[in-house]
C-alpha cells in the first residue's frame, strides 16, 4: 500500500507568490478588437497558424474570446491564414 508523503508542496504559499499574474503588453490601451486589423490579430497566432493560449500572451478570458472570434472572422475573410 502506498503511503502518501506530507510536507510536500508550496509550503502556505498563495498561488500569487509562486506565478505572479501577467498582463499583456499586445493589448495595452485596445478597446475594441477589430477584425479588419490583421496586424495587430498576427501577434496571436503562431507561424503555423495556430492560436497562441491566453496563458502565453497574457490576455483575460474575455479578451482572449474576443480574440478567437477576431482571427476566424479573419481567416473567413482572408486576412490571415
Amino acid at each position: 500500500m502506498a503511503t502518501r508523503h506530507k510536507g510536500r508542496g508550496r509550503k502556505g504559499k498563495s498561488r500569487t507568490e509562486i506565478h505572479p499574474r501577467r498582463h499583456s503588453r499586445h493589448l495595452e490601451g485596445v478597446t475594441d478588437i477589430d477584425v479588419n486589423n490583421h496586424e495587430f490579430l498576427r501577434r496571436f497566432v503562431t507561424e503555423h497558424g495556430k492560436i497562441i493560449p491566453a496563458r502565453l500572451t497574457g490576455a483575460t478570458a474575455r479578451q482572449q474570446r474576443r480574440i478567437k472570434l477576431g482571427i476566424r472572422r479573419a481567416r473567413n475573410i482572408g486576412l490571415i491564414p
